[in-house]
């Protein structure tokens, strides 16, 4: 039976943009259908390098397969590029005895006006062209560059550059602050895990930047001093990875839709003081927050637009009633999500205590009667003073009180002052 060819049919653009959509190696491979498939695979928009399509090579076909990416980027005629993209596994066979021209795949993805370059590379001291940053068909531009240390040319200048994202980077002069400040519409920065040293002041002004990442590494340089400027008033979303810095500076956000802040080593008043200066966000809508202590709530503003907050606490510490305070200032939440760390139940809890005794009780400690009455597992005598609420309210909590003691089979009295 004779089944018909309807895709062959397609217009070559159309083709094209199918093939683009495959690895590399799939691609090439359709070149055996028939003559009409012979060289599309070379007018294909999107050319991405990954571990897949190294997998396989040899010391006796990788160089088969450097002359094959110099004539794919670099032959004439070629469409313009909409995404070319290296990954980590390129750099595996890149050494002095077959040496890719890294560079030279670069600058022929720029000459075809490619809008994305994705460069996830080990080694980038030698193989990023100046033209790289100052390219006008650029939309996106990612480089992870493990470890490298950037320094920008003095015309940077990227003006259709929407998206720049770096990755595990680092970033040792004023260079990176021009660079920003030279791409006119940029909407999507992010520095995932990079390190800005002798830097004193990082200074974001971008009036129209959406989402904004600032993942700092803080590993080994986690301690430096740096002062956090952020002049961006059109921001959706804004995300902050930080120990404490030295200051923080916010413009005022009335577009912010979601944060997610988490910041280390705030263990002083001085950066407990300086923290608040960044989760002053109070125009978002929706708030994750991660910290290792406590703030002083009474510096924070009214939350009034938030509507969904989650907290991821490293351990309770008396956070009970900072979340307390700190609730008090949304007053129009709608979702709240609390993340604790699941926690040991401490050994005089377990083995020793006998009795207990809650003076002022209120309904909201109710659980934390059934903590201790699950626990506490020789407790004798739990001793509760009601003076605090309404009669309708003590009669509610007697009830209770009392079934929770029924249900736990431990505690052998229960003491209601009312």
């Amino acid at each position: 039976m004779c089944v018909e060819d309807r895709i062959s049919s397609f217009p070559d653009p159309i083709l094209c943009h199918i093939l683009s959509f495959l690895p590399i190696k799939e691609a090439v491979r359709t070149s055996i259908i028939s003559t009409k498939w012979r060289y599309l695979f070379a007018s294909i928009s999107t050319i991405k390098f990954d571990g897949y399509s190294m997998s396989g090579l040899t010391d006796r076909n990788i160089d088969n397969f450097k002359n094959f990416v110099d004539r794919l980027l670099k032959s004439p005629d070629q469409v313009r590029l909409d995404c070319f993209r290296l990954s980590h596994e390129i750099c595996s066979w890149n050494d002095g005895d077959h040496d890719f021209d890294i560079s030279g795949w670069i600058c022929a993805a720029l000459c075809r006006g490619v809008k994305e370059i994705d460069l996830q590379l080990s080694y980038l001291e030698d193989i990023l062209p100046a033209v790289l940053f100052t390219c006008g068909s650029l939309v996106t531009l990612k480089l992870d560059a493990v470890g490298h240390k950037f320094k920008f040319p003095s015309d940077v200048c990227l003006g259709n550059l929407k998206t720049l994202h770096f990755r595990d980077s680092f970033f040792g002069d004023y260079s990176i602050l021009r660079l920003i400040s030279n791409c006119h519409v940029l909407e999507d920065l992010a520095f995932i895990e990079c390190d800005f040293y002798n830097t004193s002041v990082i200074n974001i002004q971008t009036p129209s930047l959406k989402r904004f990442i600032l993942d700092f590494d803080l590993g080994e340089f986690g301690d430096l001093k740096y002062v956090v400027v952020i002049n961006a008033p059109n921001l959706i979303y804004f995300q902050c990875t930080d120990a404490v810095a030295q200051g923080y500076t916010l413009s005022t956000m009335k577009s912010l839709e979601k944060a997610h802040i988490s910041i280390c080593d705030c263990d002083t008043i001085d950066s407990q003081t300086i923290a608040t200066h960044l989760i002053q966000v109070c125009n978002v809508r929706s708030l994750r927050l991660t910290i290792n202590e406590i703030f002083r709530t009474s510096k924070l503003p009214i939350f009034h637009n938030l509507i969904e907050f989650e907290f991821l606490g490293r351990g309770f510490n008396g956070r009970e009633i900072w979340l307390v305070e700190f609730l008090h200032r949304m007053p129009n939440l709608k979702t709240l999500t609390l993340n604790f760390p699941a926690l040991e139940v401490p050994s005089c809890l377990s083995f020793h205590l006998k009795e207990i005794e809650i003076s002022r009780f209120n309904t909201h400690m109710i659980d934390m009667v059934s903590y201790f009455l699950d626990n506490a597992i020789i407790l004798e005598k739990l001793i509760i003073s009601m003076d605090a609420l309404t009669v309708t309210q003590k009669k509610k909590a007697r009830n209770q009180l009392l079934q929770l003691v029924k249900s736990s089979k431990k505690c052998l009295k229960l003491v209601v002052i009312l």
